[in-house]
């Protein structure tokens, strides 16, 4: 297993700080294996440049956006606003030649899995069409599950390969309030896909050594199948 996409349930749900810190891990503890990421197409600015500025100092690590549009709104939209095709052959090609290179790509998805690439085209049925292992990330927060459980649901009619769910915190809780609302078995026994774990919420985004020990927290043996021998 040479690429993961990092999917979500919905947008700003943790998809780049999830990418992030495993990304994070790997430099930490593989840092002389080149390591790929990619966003796969983006919508306005953020999570490209993000990744730039974090690994601006590894010469290993390669950042590639194949794909943007100034406008950050769904892509088929962004494009037909701006005059412009979406030729996702041309992805294609720059994730062959990331791979090519690299010994590990982490890939960053956008939107959920039923966010639309085109107009004929969701981010799921590209997920499958490319046989891209998969790790779907969840928010805990209210009305979640319900959306978790939908997009699992799609993953499956559309053959994506589902490798686990992780869970994300977008704002501080204690560890009681934590605990008290990661409603692991819930999730796995509606969706009958692996928690993988949880990631804290992070009030510093920018502190490599932080985002990979949170990574840490995640079932990283199971996720990667003995690609990464597992370290704390």
């Amino acid at each position: 297993m040479k690429t993961l996409l990092i999917a979500g349930t919905d947008i700003k749900v943790g998809k780049t700080i999830v990418t992030a810190a495993l990304a994070a891990y790997w430099q930490k503890y593989y840092s002389h294996q080149p390591l790929g990421l990619m966003k796969l197409l983006q919508t306005g600015e953020g999570d490209y440049q993000y990744y730039q500025r974090l690994f601006s100092d590894f010469t290993l690590v390669k950042v590639v956006k194949p794909l943007s549009f100034r406008t950050p709104v769904d892509s088929p939209i962004a494009a037909e606003g701006e005059g412009r095709s979406i030729p996702l052959q041309e992805v294609w090609q720059d994730l062959v030649s990331l791979q090519q290179t690299s010994d590990f790509i982490l890939v960053e998805g956008l939107g959920g899995l039923g966010s639309p690439l085109t107009w004929d085209l969701t981010m799921a049925d590209l997920a499958g069409e490319w046989r891209l292992l998969t790790v779907l990330v969840v928010p805990l927060k209210l009305g979640d599950i319900a959306k978790a459980v939908a997009n699992v649901a799609l993953a499956r009619q559309s053959n994506v390969k589902l490798k686990g769910i992780v869970l994300s915190c977008s704002e501080s809780v204690s560890q009681q309030e934590l605990t008290d609302c990661i409603p692991i078995e819930l999730i796995q026994r509606l969706t009958g896909v692996r928690v993988l774990g949880v990631l804290p919420y992070l009030p510093d985004i920018n502190n490599l050594d932080r985002l990979a020990q949170v990574s840490s927290n995640l079932d990283l043996e199971y996720l990667f199948d003995n690609f990464f021998v597992y370290k704390i």
